[in-house]
């Protein structure tokens, strides 16, 4: 059986029980308060980002992951005998994997595997949590990477926010689509398609946002063997409500929470689903 290293960056918000048991490596990112940085889920909580926020110093950006990192981190796992399959942040939201490629082509190493997920957070995570799954399973390098890549198109999410303040100001989300959300009650609800984040529905009041997160699996179904994992923004309690809706399903459920990076533009109180269709 191939020795097989599956490494990700710190946007997949994976918790660190999952990081474990698949042995999975995580690069962070960075977040930058002014001249200040610091590395996603090391030396920056999601509590200490919303904290330093509040003071309201100066709104953070966020910063990607250069090729040396990743040619550091592909060399020596390359060294230690492994054959590496990255599976990283969506390249329309980072230059990361951008970064990723030109470290493997510096290696010139076909044992490099750089998948872009045209995802981000949970959807990013469900992937490598899948490849966790397949290696388990005992499948080679290759064929991880082709299970992965058919499984792309078909991540489905949805995504409901208290507040859409911290998408519009990293500039996520148009001010058009946050002047919506904040004229009576109106809560957009949000998606990850095609790499990009959208509105695909409005609803009015956050019962019935969290309402249309449940409801978006009613008629979905989930592949098999692959977990519905309940996404967490903490800061409010619609995550025990939609949690409480799921565990009446039949469904895997894997509780996460978002990271510094994610964290930057969700702010508190969100909360989403994240699957792969059948």
């Amino acid at each position: 059986m191939e020795k097989i290293k599956i490494i990700t960056d710190s946007t997949s918000d994976l918790s660190k029980d999952i990081v474990e048991k698949y042995n999975i490596e995580v690069l962070p990112l960075i977040v930058n308060f002014g001249e200040e940085s610091y590395y996603d889920g090391v030396d920056m909580t999601f509590d200490k980002l919303i904290a330093k926020i509040k003071e309201g110093v100066e709104f953070p950006t966020t910063s990607q992951i250069n090729p040396q990192r990743f040619y550091d981190c592909f060399k020596e796992n390359i060294e230690d005998g492994y054959k590496i399959i990255y599976i990283g942040i969506g390249s329309k939201f980072s230059g990361t994997y951008q970064s990723a490629c030109i470290a493997r082509d510096m290696l010139s190493s076909e044992d490099i595997v750089i998948i872009d997920s045209e995802n981000v957070t949970s959807g990013l995570g469900i992937l490598v949590i899948y490849a966790g799954k397949l290696m388990e399973q005992g499948m080679n390098l290759k064929e991880i990477e082709k299970e992965i890549l058919e499984c792309i198109p078909k991540v489905d999410n949805m995504l409901a926010f208290n507040s859409l303040e911290h998408l519009i100001k990293g500039g996520r989300l148009s001010k058009t689509a946050g002047f919506i959300g904040n004229v009576l009650s109106i809560k957009p609800m949000l998606a990850i398609r095609d790499g990009e984040i959208g509105v695909i529905d409005k609803v009015r009041g956050t019962k019935k946002a969290i309402k249309a997160v449940t409801d978006y699996l009613e008629d979905k179904k989930v592949k098999q063997g692959t977990p519905v994992i309940l996404l967490e923004a903490p800061g409010g309690d619609m995550k025990k409500v939609v949690l409480k809706k799921l565990q009446e399903k039949d469904f895997e459920v894997i509780e996460q929470k978002v990271g510094c990076v994610v964290g930057t533009h969700s702010g508190p109180d969100a909360v989403g689903v994240f699957f792969i269709k059948d």
